[in-house]
């Protein structure tokens, strides 16, 4: 005979839904934080080795990340592990976002004739733009 759940414990459906819940919101946040890095669901999957595919599955809360490739995508979404699960809340972000850092160590690498050339393009942007 199966014995009635304590009232203070979840049903079976209601953790069902719960888990649903928070599949689809993990998906929603690693959709938005792709996005915000500029990377498209193609070049993230490349970046983590696996399909576009599994990572549509992702962002639909249709499958849950697997475990051992989350500290990975919190790494190159810029974030830490609890972030991107919805167990803290980023703080208020200061300085270059990582892909705007990734460029500027790029450029950090390049000839010194080729990093002045940049610069020389960037002060023109910048003075025409008035900033």
């Amino acid at each position: 005979m199966l014995c009635p759940l304590p009232s203070n414990q979840e049903s079976l459906p209601q953790m069902a839904i719960r888990g649903q819940k928070f599949l689809q919101d993990v998906g929603k946040r690693l959709k938005e934080l792709r996005k915000a890095q500029g990377l498209t669901q193609t070049q993230l999957a490349e970046l983590l080795g696996i399909s576009q595919q599994l990572v549509a599955f992702y962002e639909g809360g249709h499958q849950r990340i697997a475990i051992d490739l989350l500290p990975d995508v919190a790494r190159l979404l810029g974030v830490s592990v609890e972030e991107l699960l919805g167990l803290s809340q980023s703080p208020a972000r200061r300085g270059p976002t990582p892909k705007f850092q990734q460029q500027l160590e790029r450029i950090n690498r390049l000839p010194r004739s080729k990093q002045r050339f940049v610069m020389e393009m960037l002060d023109a942007v910048l003075t025409q733009a008035g900033a």
